[in-house]
């Protein structure tokens, strides 16, 4: 194999490793990857270290910019390549799957806020299972706080809309809210089984009764007074705290909120009405209770939901243990933390009252209503939902690991164009109209090129580039404009260069390795971009090339140097835009 073609595979692989790993290429890998496509000179290895290293390091000088520019102008292919889409690894196999005739998840939230990335993982992993074994998948509203956690009206069909996004489709849905004479039901039937008792004591003296380890003396009446106390408990004769229906458990259990656990308390609806039945309940089933109700009566045989819900297990199976029932298979994963955002639903809650948030949409929030107005794709969090699996450790997202995830999905896609922010203007001297060809995609020629044609005006002709590039120019400096010419800087003011242009030939440079800038015209489009970044909300002003004039809302593109941007609203004065990744 000549030295050539190795220089050739090397000076590839270290553009691409480059740009994986922000700008600078690791030479074990490019050593790696060179063996792989060139297993002929394993053998070898020693002797060509010397030349990679040397290619590595002339790659590593370079600013990502020019990396990219490099590997899209020689081997678009290699960029295509290495955005195709990869197989998401597979989940491991659910437990006990045979002692069922058929497999049945479901996915329960409660409606009292949308869906955020971390509460979204339950949903994915559920329906995923469901799907993998054929089975039915059941969407489970559990709204039966309406004082503490108290549920939106609209959080129902928003829920229901971040699932369909995802391509979450449900056999069955329910809504708890709506199912209260069936919670009666069986806590009749539990009472009369000896397995709870109607409590009345103060807080105060249960959380002694607790520490003690002992029951009160409730526990003691009989199965007729029980009921008695249910009936008074429904018929509205006490009040808030004042009665509360209990589970009985282990009064020694080791961590105390198991033991007799509350499954009914009451809440004075007409103080704050449920928003689907108003105040028609006065007691309301606790999480635990109805949860463990439904999935017994839903046929659920495999439960997926974070660690935190371990001790919320255990309450349910001796709620089982009363009515002789088996319990389904449980899989607790590890918490998930998206790192420099907050997916506590209370602090997002607390945050938009206060306005320190527009809303639920809000681009700095790790909701997926403010993750799709961003543009962020959903194969992407199906991919690093399905990568992080079912496994017990907490589980640390950034977003670069979205980014990354998203990237290989909008790449292929978005078209690039031309932005500068802040612009400044250079005024080259030219009697001739010049004519600019600016491909779509680098990496699909088929899609063409859009022309722009520049006149001049008394022998100059007009244009802009970012104030970033503007201030780093100085005198005599040489530059290309892309996919225009290259010109030499004659002088500088205050806020405008003066430029001759030397030639147009992209040959030239790239011999004199000139740094390429992107710029636009004077009939150029105003633009506003919200870019939200570690935590914070900033407004990016500038100009677009006039072919953006033709993109359509929700359109995703590429800005050269600058990152992926989707259309949010065009008038005739701006386009506005917020910003995805770079």
């Amino acid at each position: 194999m000549s030295i050539e073609k190795i220089k050739e595979v090397a000076y590839r692989h270290a553009l691409l490793n480059a740009i994986k790993h922000n700008g600078k290429a690791l030479m074990k890998f490019v050593i790696s990857k060179i063996i792989a496509e060139m297993p002929e000179i394993k053998n070898k290895v020693k002797e060509i270290i010397p030349l990679v290293q040397n290619i590595v390091e002339e790659v590593n000088r370079m600013g990502i910019d020019e990396q990219k520019r490099i590997l899209e102008e020689k081997w678009p292919e290699a960029l295509v390549e290495e955005v195709k889409e990869t197989k998401p690894k597979g989940l491991p196999p659910l437990p006990n799957v045979s002692k069922y005739k058929r497999v049945v998840t479901r996915f329960a939230p409660n409606p009292d806020f949308v869906l955020t990335i971390g509460n979204a993982r339950a949903a994915m992993l559920s329906y995923k299972y469901a799907e993998m074994y054929k089975g039915i998948f059941i969407l489970r509203f559990e709204d039966t706080d309406p004082r503490t956690k108290r549920p939106i009206l609209e959080a129902y069909d928003l829920i229901k809309e971040d699932l369909r996004w995802l391509g979450i489709k449900w056999d069955y849905e329910y809504v708890q809210s709506l199912r209260m004479p069936i919670y009666y039901y069986y806590a009749k039937k539990l009472l009369e089984k000896g397995g709870a008792y109607i409590c009345t004591h103060s807080q105060k003296e249960l959380r002694e009764f607790r520490r003690k380890g002992i029951r009160c003396d409730c526990a003691n009446l009989s199965i007729e007074d029980q009921l008695e106390r249910w009936n008074r408990m429904l018929e509205g004769y006490y009040g808030e705290g004042e009665a509360v229906f209990r589970v009985k458990t282990d009064p020694k259990y080791p961590d105390p909120s198991v033991r007799d656990w509350i499954a009914f308390r009451i809440i004075d609806t007409s103080k704050y009405p449920h928003p689907l039945v108003g105040d028609k309940y006065v007691v309301w089933p606790t999480y635990n209770y109805a949860a463990a109700i439904d999935d017994h009566l839903m046929g659920v045989t495999h439960i997926l939901r974070a660690k935190e819900h371990i001790a919320n297990t255990i309450k349910q199976k001796f709620l089982y243990q009363h009515f002789g029932w088996t319990y389904p298979e449980t899989i607790h994963f590890g918490r998930l933390k998206l790192e420099g955002v907050i997916l506590s639903k209370s602090k997002i809650r607390a945050g938009i009252e206060k306005g320190e948030y527009s809303g639920w949409d809000d681009p700095r929030l790790g909701t997926l209503i403010a993750l799709r107005r961003r543009g962020f794709t959903p194969q992407a969090l199906w991919d690093i939902m399905i990568e992080m699996g079912v496994k017990e450790s907490e589980a640390s997202l950034s977003f670069k690991n979205i980014y990354a995830a998203n990237r290989k999905y909008i790449e292929p896609i978005a078209n690039r164009y031309m932005f500068v922010a802040d612009p400044r203007k250079i005024i080259i001297k030219s009697s001739n109209v010049i004519e600019a060809k600016i491909p779509y995609h680098p990496s699909h020629p088929e899609r063409g090129v859009r022309k722009i044609i520049l006149e001049p005006k008394n022998g100059l002709i007009e244009i802009f580039i970012s104030k970033d590039d503007f201030d780093k120019l100085n005198v005599n400096e040489r530059i290309r404009l892309m996919g225009l010419a290259n010109i030499e800087v004659i002088e500088k003011g205050k806020d405008y260069l003066y430029a001759n242009i030397i030639d147009f030939d992209a040959k030239t440079a790239r011999k004199l390795k000139l740094k390429i800038i992107q710029w636009v015209p004077l009939n150029s489009v105003r633009v506003s971009i919200i870019k939200a970044e570690n935590g914070k909300l900033t407004i990016v002003n500038g100009l677009a090339e006039p072919d953006v004039q033709k993109l359509k809302i929700n359109e995703i593109i590429q800005f050269y140097r600058f990152g992926f941007v989707k259309i949010e609203k065009i008038t005739d004065k701006v386009i506005n835009m917020i910003y995805l990744h770079d």
